[in-house]
């Protein structure tokens, strides 16, 4: 059935239908199986698909093609759980180094405390070795004090030196923080533009409400065509 025939058949005009001349319909008939054999040309010509997949479709060439619209692939969702995640790994993270840091931090005024003792002991041992000389458990006291003062130094030392490591450490995590707002800065683009998009294609007609769009045209090549009971029944509701 040709354009024409069904134009005339939604018409109602039953009469104008069953007049139309042999020669249009042959000509018609000419010009479909011209427009289908162009067709066949370009399907020919088109990338073949096997097995759901398009020709040249490889695990090495996977990245070339779009991916589908699932939750794992949706950009936006990936975004937005990228900045989530990474915001609270950055919390656990600075809450573990903020115990490390308080920890040094006691230990520092215990090793003081104890450097004090040791400064105390020095002082008493020196001062008894300079009135006994012959006595030898006060200078040999007096030694290991000093080397008990020299070892625990160090380890002052070593905890300040960790203490000013984990502060630096804490400083590089501020970028954490910055990239995730750039992550943001990024989502918001995207979503404006969305918006944008979805407002340029906006309509006044609901889907829902639109007529609904011819599923097969003249040249197409497809088994589902309208029968005649089809065409009896259509003409069964123009009738009524």
């Amino acid at each position: 059935m040709t354009q024409e025939e069904l134009d005339a058949l939604m018409s109602g005009d039953v009469q104008e239908l069953e007049s139309l001349p042999d020669d249009d319909l042959d000509e018609s008939s000419v010009a479909d199986d011209e427009l289908a054999k162009e067709e066949n040309s370009l399907e020919e010509k088109a990338p073949k698909v096997t097995d759901e997949k398009p020709l040249g479709y490889s695990e090495d060439t996977s990245h070339h093609w779009p991916l589908p619209a699932t939750d794992e692939h949706k950009m936006v969702h990936q975004l937005d759980d990228v900045t989530k995640e990474s915001e609270e790994k950055a919390t656990e993270i600075f809450d573990i180094i903020e115990g490390i840091s308080n920890e040094l931090m006691e230990k520092e005024e215990n090793v003081n405390t104890v450097i004090e003792v040791l400064n105390s002991n020095i002082e008493l041992f020196t001062t008894l070795g300079d009135k006994f000389p012959d006595v030898e458990a006060f200078k040999t006291q007096l030694e290991k004090n000093n080397t008990a003062h020299s070892n625990i130094t160090e380890a002052l030392e070593m905890l300040q030196n960790s203490g000013d490591s984990i502060m630096n450490v804490m400083d590089i995590m501020q970028y954490q923080d910055i990239h995730r707002q750039k992550i943001e800065r990024v989502i918001n683009v995207m979503r404006a533009l969305s918006n944008y998009m979805n407002s340029l294609f906006e309509a006044k007609i609901d889907d829902d409400k639109r007529v609904s769009s011819a599923q097969h045209l003249p040249g197409d090549e497809n088994a589902d065509l309208a029968s005649n009971d089809d065409i009896e029944a259509l003409l069964a509701q123009f009738g009524a």
